[in-house]
């Protein structure tokens, strides 16, 4: 199953990311944004961020979860090159998120090609089924 694919868009970014689970697809978002700035793919995995985001609903919350990599670009530099132990649970008011960054800091070795400014809500869909399957358009 391929993880994710970019679709047109007039002015930014839009990308549906597939899983077996819906874990697996907010992983595989993750993957996409991080691919549309660096190659995710050749990034040692020297560093680990754990990472934990609520969110009202499930919109939301993958919203703030893939505005954590934009936000650990920005604050330590730090490039994703995979995410693990990914766990999202229903809480009373919204539901929650936890996971494992890993990838490295931002050097010379690493080239970054893209400019993600932030996540929207615009055209986003988050489906189940036979696979899972999240689309988002992010700001460039």
């Amino acid at each position: 199953m391929e993880r994710y694919k970019f679709l047109e868009h007039m002015a930014d970014a839009k990308f549906q990311a597939y899983g077996r689970s819906l874990e697996e697809a907010f992983s595989n978002a993750a993957l996409a944004v991080a691919g549309l700035m660096w190659d995710w793919q050749n990034v040692e995995r020297k560093l680990e961020h754990p990472v934990e985001v609520r969110g009202n609903d499930l919109e939301q919350l993958l919203v703030n979860f893939l505005e954590e990599i934009i936000f650990l670009l920005e604050t330590k530099m730090f490039l994703l090159s995979s995410v693990e132990k990914l766990m999202i649970e229903k809480e009373k008011k919204g539901f929650r998120l936890k996971a494992l960054f890993k990838g490295d800091r931002y050097s010379e070795k690493y080239k970054i090609f893209g400019d993600v400014k932030a996540i929207t809500y615009n055209e986003m869909e988050i489906e189940a089924g036979n696979r899972f399957m999240v689309q988002v358009v992010v700001d460039m």
